[in-house]
């Protein structure tokens, strides 16, 4: 985990002195090196979910290391750039393949990016979700960080895409600590008002310049909290709650 922005990396091996992959690269990347060192494993593929600095900030080290490719979507790709950590290999969402005994799905989750992926490891009979910036625990990803799309969209991606899948299977999300499809379903505070189940709130805030209507304040992953607006000409956007006034 990165120790500013909390933001989270993963090394996913199938066996000692097998396959691995790397998820995100923001986290320091001497333990996780270390750790692949120490169960022999070969990193054949580094996976982006988004192109923000605290997601791919290490990227070079592992392309260093292990001469791997770098996967992303392609407008992500365009804004990680060039150097030892460009993305070679482009994922639209939807593709599904192996690095070793790992069976890799990628599902395509526009919201807090255009070209946000998540992706589905598999193995030995046991499937883990790696949310990226779509869905935390207890909160979800902004839309209005560079790259974003709507809040609609970041809607679709969580209720249709993400939470459809099977409420047992664990969440990992890229900031922070782990879930369950099934957890987020009951208890996730945005989840819960998107799905008609909590009333929203009706109380006028100013962001910056703007005025809005604050519909849902609720924890965020870094301690703080996170807020679904409604501006005044009726867009919609979540931003971090230390953006909004009240009074």
């Amino acid at each position: 985990m990165h120790a500013r922005a909390v933001s989270n990396s993963y090394l996913v091996v199938d066996r000692p002195g097998g396959a691995a992959v790397v998820i995100d690269t923001g986290g320091p990347a001497e333990p996780l090196l270390a750790k692949a060192r120490e169960l022999d494993a070969t990193v054949e593929l580094v996976l982006l979910t988004h192109h923000h600095w605290d997601h791919v900030e290490n990227t070079a080290a592992w392309v260093e290391a292990f001469g791997c490719e770098v996967a992303a979507h392609p407008l992500e790709a365009a804004r990680v750039g060039g150097g030892p950590g460009q993305v070679t290999r482009a994922l639209e969402g939807g593709e599904a393949f192996e690095v070793g005994e790992l069976a890799i799905a990628c599902l395509h989750v526009p919201g807090h990016t255009d070209g946000q992926l998540a992706f589905v490891v598999t193995h030995d009979g046991t499937s883990e979700l790696f949310s990226g910036d779509t869905l935390f625990k207890g909160s979800v990803g902004g839309t209005r960080a560079p790259g974003h799309t709507t809040v609609d969209d970041l809607r679709h991606s969580i209720l249709d895409v993400l939470l459809a899948l099977p409420r047992e299977w664990t969440v990992r999300p890229g900031h922070t600590d782990p879930t369950t499809i099934g957890a987020e379903l009951d208890t996730n505070p945005f989840v819960r008002a998107w799905r008609g189940e909590r009333e929203l709130g009706h109380e006028r805030v100013r962001v910056g310049d703007h005025a809005a209507t604050l519909l849902l304040e609720a924890r965020d992953y870094d301690g703080g909290t996170k807020c679904w607006v409604r501006w005044s000409d009726g867009g919609e956007d979540v931003i971090p709650g230390s953006r909004v006034v009240r009074g």
